[in-house]
């Protein structure tokens, strides 16, 4: 039987993917940065910020600031006002007791 040789995954792939996760982590932290301002608990936040600087980091780790990381960085600062005004905008209570017990 042959040995099978796996093939190992691109660096360039796991970039992509910690680009998305950047994305991701950046628009939470908008959103936990606007509850902070609010005054609400602060523990959150500090969980997203480590998160967003590590995916950030690794990013930036082997091949500096490459075009990757230049879309990845501005996307991540777009994703990051998303999340700021997501969380800033009045959210609407739809009120379902009439669908629900009747009238």
């Amino acid at each position: 039987m042959e040995s099978m040789q796996s093939m190992p995954i691109p660096v360039e792939i796991l970039r992509g993917v910690l680009g998305l996760l950047c994305l991701l982590f950046a628009h939470f932290l908008g959103r936990s940065m606007v509850r902070v301002w609010r005054g609400m608990r602060a523990r959150g936040l500090y969980g997203w910020v480590i998160r967003f600087a590590i995916t950030a980091g690794a990013i930036l780790w082997r091949h500096g600031l490459d075009g990757l990381t230049i879309v990845a960085f501005t996307l991540s600062a777009a994703s990051l006002v998303v999340g700021i005004w997501d969380e800033q905008r009045p959210k609407k209570q739809e009120d379902l007791t009439r669908e629900i017990f009747g009238e």
